[in-house]
């Protein structure tokens, strides 16, 4: 893990060389690698949730195609205000099937979701499926963070799968250009 952030590198035969403090990491910077979630990456104290929709719905086929579901499998639709020390950070347009993720409540949303998948039903995630792309606002940016016609946007569309395959979450993360980045640090090896 220390690897992965870019502390320390380490290759066989040479041992582990601690690395030079990184200028280019910022205090807002959200490893793109990461399965922690928002709460366990800045904690729970700091982050608190607004919720803006919460529905139950059947998919779109595009849905159904992204989640690997039939229309008939309803999903929950939950489009979420992220705020770190009660700001606004970021907004989560979240889909995910109501059948793994039972009795998801109002209570739960405004906590950590991803708590919740790992401590109460057990869940473990696989890996996931991350694009990182500018955009420009939405109604929600606009209304939510602040965001004028024309203000930058960059939004993480993702999909999560559990370790045993089922792709669990459909998601797309908006928040202004400059209130969060994503870093990645990479090896030679």
């Amino acid at each position: 893990m220390l690897e992965q952030e870019g502390f320390v590198y380490k290759e066989s035969g040479l041992g582990t060389k601690v690395l030079s403090n990184l200028i280019l990491l910022g205090q807002h910077d959200s490893p793109v690698n990461s399965f922690a979630g928002l709460s366990a990456e800045n904690g729970s104290d700091r982050v608190s949730s607004k919720i803006i929709k919460f529905e139950v719905a059947f998919p779109s086929a595009d849905l159904c195609e992204k989640l690997n579901l039939d229309e008939n499998d309803p999903v929950y639709e939950i489009i979420r205000l992220r705020l770190l020390d009660d700001e606004p950070l970021v907004i989560e347009h979240t889909y995910m099937p109501v059948s793994p993720v039972p009795a998801l409540s109002k209570r739960i949303l405004e906590g950590s979701i991803y708590s919740y998948l790992h401590k109460k039903l057990h869940i473990k995630f696989g890996g996931v499926f991350r694009r990182i792309k500018a955009d420009l606002p939405d109604k929600y940016d606009r209304q939510y963070l602040g965001a004028n016609e024309s203000t930058p946007i960059l939004e993480i569309e993702q999909i999560v799968w559990t370790n045993s395959g089922v792709n669990l979450e459909y998601s797309r993360s908006r928040n202004l250009y400059n209130n969060r980045s994503y870093i990645m640090v990479e090896t030679s090896h």
